[in-house]
Order: structure tokens, then C-alpha cells, then sequence
């Protein structure tokens, strides 16, 4: 059965990116030169960028596919033979290495490379965001005393079958929560045997594995379920428009995601590729990011008393974990599979 539902998965993700790529070739033209991005970014961030940089650049037209970050890897992945986007604009660090490792980038280093926090050695990719991963509860529902403040507190019996997950196979913010636990295994013990362990329990707590973050913040306000792990921006946008969600950073440090962004290998409009690369990085974009769409830059030589108050507050309350982002990166496609041949559906109190 699960080899079948795999297949239909494959299907259903061979048709999709045949009607995208119908759909990119088929805009209609207006003398514009269209540049593609396939980004995890949500429509607030994509939809800001695309105004404003089509501002800068009026013989630009922006277009932009949003989809989880390893689905952004297999689409390009997949038109390997025929790009089809221009950018990959946003996911960890971890999945763009894989995709400098596939060949599925390009070699350009943006005028703020020496600025930001992280990026390849070759240049493949650069961060732009510091994205970090938090546990959240529905307020309408639970105290904030009674709230979970770390990612153990999940496993506390009275949350059982109220733990809602982003479906992990799609998702780079939840492969980056269970890297980190499994990467502490192997440091802690020479095997990530004990990491899988927490996830069978994990598993055992969790009522629905949810495939897309609107429908997690769908759920999460219904109180289908009561808590949950994600990431800080999505949570701050929802309670931006009233939903009853708070929030805690783990109190035993959040594996801090270097949000990156990078050219697709011989994507079809390099040169207005290259600008906006040159664009997104800058002081302004970031502060406009910052400000507009809650995204923590990557840039160093921003003070912090020039950031919103949000952005102070969140690096006031911030524990930064360490991570083992090489084994992550190493071992972390392998990790997921056999979370998904010997986890999911499985768990264990």
C-alpha cells in the first residue's frame, strides 16, 4: 500500500509540473522579460517582492511558484534537462546544499556575500533570513503556563493526540527540527538510534502528519489540535491577522534555519536573475523584509536598534542551538526516508 501510494504521489507530482510548465510558457507575453522563482516563501513575501522589484525594474515581469522547500528541490531537480525557473528563492541551507551537490545551481556572489551569516564555498548559494524554528499552542485552549516550552514538552501525556506536524517528507523547517534531534543522538551517543526513538514517541503524540502549512493553521484554530512545532514567520503573520496562537522559543535552543537563496543552473533569464539576486540581499531588502514580512535578515551590519520591535524581541528571547548542519546535510535525505519506512504511523509511548 505504501509503495502504491508513493507511485500515485509520483504521478500526481509528474502532472503538476507539466501544467506548470505549461503555465509559465503560457502567460501571456507583454514584452516584459519574465523571471521565475520557486520559493517556500508564502504569497505575503513573494507578492511584496514582486512589486517592488518590478518597481526597480519595469521591463520585469516577476512570477513565482510557492511550494514547501524539498518540493522547490524535486521541481528543480525534475527540469534538470529544462529549466524552467530562474531563482531558488528561500529554503534551509541544508536542501540547497543538496542541490549544489545534484549541480542544480549556479556560481554568482552578489555584492553583500561578505555580509551575511552564511553560504556555499563556491558561491552556489548565500543566506538571507535566519529562520527559527519554535513550539506553538492555540491560547484559546491552553495557558501560557500550561503551554510546552521545549521540544520535550511535546512528549507530556496530556498532549497526546492533540500534536499536529507538518508533513516533514515537504517540509524544510520540520527535516531541520528532526535532523537537529537526531544529529544530538549521534553526537550524544555515536548513533542516531535514540533520536528515533524520541520520534516513534513523537509519532505516538501526534493526531495528523498536516500536508501544508495553511491547513496547519487551519487545524490549529479549530483546535483539531493544540500544539504544534513551526517556524516563527508563519506565526507571527498569523496572529497578525487575530489567530489564537502563541508561542515559545524551546528552551533548550532552536536550530536556527539559514534561509538561502541561490540561481537555478541554466535557468532561461540569467541576467535579470543575477540583478535580482543583487536586489534581495541589499540593506533595503532586507529592512523592507524585515519590516513588512517579519523575516529576520541575514545581513550583520544591520543594528539591531534599527530592526522592528518584533525582530529585537525574538533576538532577546532566541536560544540558539548547535547543529551538526554538515551531518544534516550528509545524511539528513536518508534520515527522512527511514523516519518514513520505520516511523510514521508506528509510535511507541
Amino acid at each position: 500500500m505504501k509503495t502504491s501510494a508513493k507511485m500515485v504521489g509520483w504521478v500526481a507530482a509528474i502532472l503538476w509540473m507539466s501544467g506548470l510548465g505549461l503555465w509559465i510558457s503560457g502567460c501571456q507575453h507583454d514584452g516584459r522579460t519574465p523571471l521565475v522563482l520557486y520559493s517556500p516563501h508564502g504569497r505575503d513575501l513573494l507578492s511584496l517582492f514582486e512589486q517592488e522589484f518590478e518597481k526597480l525594474e519595469p521591463t520585469v515581469d516577476v512570477r513565482w511558484v510557492d511550494m514547501g522547500s524539498q518540493e522547490v528541490y524535486d521541481r528543480i531537480r525534475f527540469e534538470r534537462a529544462n529549466p524552467q525557473a530562474d531563482v531558488w528563492f528561500g529554503g534551509p541551507a541544508t536542501i540547497l546544499a543538496r542541490g549544489a551537490e545534484a549541480g542544480l545551481l549556479e556560481a554568482y556572489r552578489p555584492p553583500w556575500a561578505d555580509v551575511v551569516t552564511g553560504g556555499h564555498p563556491d558561491d552556489l548559494y548565500f543566506s538571507l533570513y535566519r529562520t527559527p524554528p519554535i513550539v506553538v499552542y492555540n491560547t484559546d485552549a491552553v495557558s501560557e503556563e500550561d503551554a510546552p516550552r521545549d521540544w520535550e514538552d511535546l512528549l507530556d501525556p496530556r498532549w497526546r493526540d492533540q500534536v499536529l506536524i507538518r508533513d516533514p517528507l515537504a517540509s524544510g523547517t520540520m527535516r531541520t527540527i528532526f535532523g537537529m534531534i537526531l544529529a544530538r543522538s549521534v553526537e550524544q551517543t555515536g548513533s542516531p538510534q535514540d533520536g528515533f526513538d524520541w520520534l516513534r514517541r513523537l509519532d505516538a503524540q501526534t493526531k495528523e502528519y498536516v500536508h501544508n502549512p495553511a491547513l496547519l493553521h487551519l487545524k490549529m484554530e479549530r483546535q483539531e489540535g493544540l500544539v504544534t512545532c513551526w517556524e516563527l514567520t508563519d506565526i507571527l503573520f498569523q496572529r497578525q491577522r487575530g489567530a489564537p496562537l502563541g508561542y515559545h522559543f524551546p528552551s533548550s535552543g532552536s536550530p536556527v534555519i539559514e534561509d538561502s537563496v541561490g540561481l537555478v543552473k541554466d535557468g532561461p533569464h540569467p541576467e535579470v536573475a543575477r540583478r535580482f539576486l543583487d536586489w534581495v540581499g541589499s540593506r533595503e531588502a532586507q529592512e523592507l523584509a524585515a519590516e513588512k514580512v517579519f523575516r529576520l535578515p541575514a545581513r550583520t551590519d544591520l543594528p539591531a536598534d534599527e530592526l522592528p520591535e518584533w525582530a529585537r524581541q525574538a533576538l532577546d528571547e532566541l536560544i540558539t542551538a548547535e547543529v551538526d548542519w554538515q551531518l544534516i546535510e550528509e545524511q539528513g535525505a536518508e534520515w527522512m526516508n527511514r523516519w518514513d519506512r520505520e516511523v510514521r504511523g508506528q509510535g511507541t509511548e
